[in-house]
């Protein structure tokens, strides 16, 4: 399964999300039964002198004061409030009636199933080429009308051009990393240079920084670089989970099926195991929400995004999980590209790299070795998530009007 749509390419099938669905069940079922489970042995249990430990403790003593039977019914009630409002949530955002209207920006260049578009060709302004991940959909640029990130740039007088990956196709299906950056994306460079007529800028969000990083260290008409929470030290803070994905990097092929793709599904997965319970979390408090408010809207708007990803070409995948995850070579300053080492302390433009502080998916320390390998590259550590960074409606104010003064003064200087 490639993606989960219905014969109207704007509409995401909702009936099987959150994907992975049967891992967000049963990891919501999970935590309500060990919840419960927990509850008559927590006063007895041994417990190893820590911090969380203490906590622990403190809450036996209080459940002590207040009563077993007392607490055992106040948890009941409020695992049975949780469930119903998890379900009801999920319920009522697989009906909501927002459905994405994309009047598709102009496509200025295109090659195999990959897209130039064109969001800024009513400005005269300098051109900017902007790399998302390969993973995900471009539109968390452009979630909504009042909140794109693509259309807020073109306003403050950019010509933003994105990169649209899309579902690989025959010709993508065989591709890596190299295939990507040295030929595809190039390719879309030459584009938006021949547009330009001269040097321009150009920005990655996420995995999308990494390839961004590789072509502007490539192509000397490059004016300036903006990364965005884009990881570089792949063992930081998580190097376990990690080496482990670069153990199966040669088994990724068996999973990959006809289509020679790794399915959504598994990409997702991976996404899973970084927060098992968000799931739960989200869609109990959409169950709260008026649903014809504009927080629904916007809940909806970005669950969408987050359930509608694209498959990865097997190679591809077999890179990132062993030479990112498993060998982590780009903070080992041994990533290659085309035969040429992706080495930041070689690049020239000037720099910008964005941390968001609290980033789930991309450590803020990950980004962080980035930053110093970079060397006199400005860094902004905006308080927003790896997501919310472009989907947040604080996001314009907090951080996107830092970025666009940043990207216009070093484009029209």
């Amino acid at each position: 399964m490639t993606a989960l749509r219905t014969s109207d390419p704007r509409r995401l099938d909702r009936r099987l999300v959150p994907r992975p669905l049967a891992a967000h069940l049963a990891s919501a079922v999970m935590l309500w039964s060990s919840s419960r489970a927990v509850l008559p042995v927590l006063k007895a249990a041994s417990l190893p002198s820590s911090a969380a430990a203490e906590l622990l403790r403190g809450l036996a003593a209080e459940i002590d004061a207040f009563g077993s039977n007392g607490v055992t019914e106040a948890l009941n009630l409020e695992i049975t409030r949780r469930a119903e409002a998890y379900f009801i949530g999920l319920e009522a955002y697989r009906r909501h009636p927002y459905r994405r209207c994309d009047a598709g920006a102009p496509v200025l260049w295109r090659e195999g199933t990959t897209r130039l578009l064109d969001y800024g060709r009513d400005t005269a302004g300098p051109v900017l080429l902007i790399v998302p991940s390969l993973i995900n959909r471009f539109y968390v640029l452009d979630l909504l009308p009042e909140l794109s990130f693509l259309r807020y740039l073109a306003e403050r007088g950019l010509r933003p051009l994105v990169v649209d990956w899309d579902v690989p196709g025959k010709e993508e299906r065989d591709f890596d990393l190299t295939d990507y950056i040295a030929g595809r994306l190039e390719s879309a460079f030459d584009a938006a240079l021949h547009l330009a007529r001269g040097p321009i800028g150009v920005a990655g969000y996420c995995m999308g920084g990494l390839f961004a990083l590789a072509l502007a260290l490539r192509r000397d008409e490059t004016a300036c670089l903006a990364l965005l929470a884009t990881p570089w030290d792949f063992h930081a803070e998580r190097a376990p989970p990690a080496r482990f994905f670069g153990l199966i990097a040669d088994h990724l092929p068996l999973l990959c099926g006809q289509q020679g793709t790794l399915p959504v599904e598994m990409i997702q997965s991976l996404f899973f195991m970084l927060d098992p319970f968000s799931a739960e979390r989200k869609f109990t408090r959409f169950a709260a929400l008026n649903p014809n408010g504009d927080e629904a809207r916007a809940f909806v708007a970005l669950e969408d995004w987050v359930n509608d990803g694209v498959p990865l070409a097997a190679a591809a995948a077999r890179d990132c999980a062993q030479s990112w995850y498993g060998d982590n070579e780009p903070a080992r300053s041994q990533w290659q590209i085309g035969g040429e080492t992706v080495d930041p302390k070689l690049l020239r433009p000037p720099a910008l790299v964005v941390i968001p502080s609290h980033d789930r998916i991309v450590p803020p320390s990950s980004a962080e070795a980035l930053a110093a390998a970079l060397r006199g590259a400005t860094v902004l550590r905006p308080p927003l998530g790896h997501v919310g960074m472009m989907a947040a409606a604080r996001a314009p104010a907090t951080l996107w009007t830092a970025i666009a003064d940043w990207l216009r003064a070093r484009l029209e200087a």
